[in-house]
């Protein structure tokens, strides 16, 4: 069964930073592409960013220039580096992995304050 724990969510202030980390077990991660997804309240959940197996990048418009997904297939991890967050950044943020398998994380609350 494939697991992913999601930590390193906060609260920071508008213009700080913070680095999401997702570790998966039970499954080798090189075989699954990997994304983070955010939910704000009374929103839809939406993709922030994906890295294919390949390690081919993708970002919602919003994020751009500001948010840094990556992978380490040796740690079995997806990490996300935010910097210059805004208050409308905050979520709560999910791992998702896909491919072979395909998995959720139970989410991480970021809360960026003006």
């Amino acid at each position: 069964q494939v697991q992913l724990v999601e930590s390193g969510g906060g609260l920071v202030q508008a213009g700080g930073s913070l680095r999401l980390s997702c570790v998966a077990s039970g499954i080798i991660s090189r075989f699954v592409h990997m994304g983070w997804y955010r939910q704000a309240p009374g929103k839809q959940r939406e993709l922030v960013a994906s890295i294919t197996t390949g390690g081919v990048t993708n970002y919602v418009d919003s994020v751009k220039g500001r948010f840094t997904i990556s992978r380490d297939n040796a740690k079995n991890t997806v990490y996300l580096q935010m910097t210059s967050l805004k208050p409308e950044d905050t979520a709560v943020y999910y791992c998702k992995v896909w491919g072979v398998r395909e998995s959720w994380g139970q989410g991480t609350q970021v809360t960026v304050s003006s």
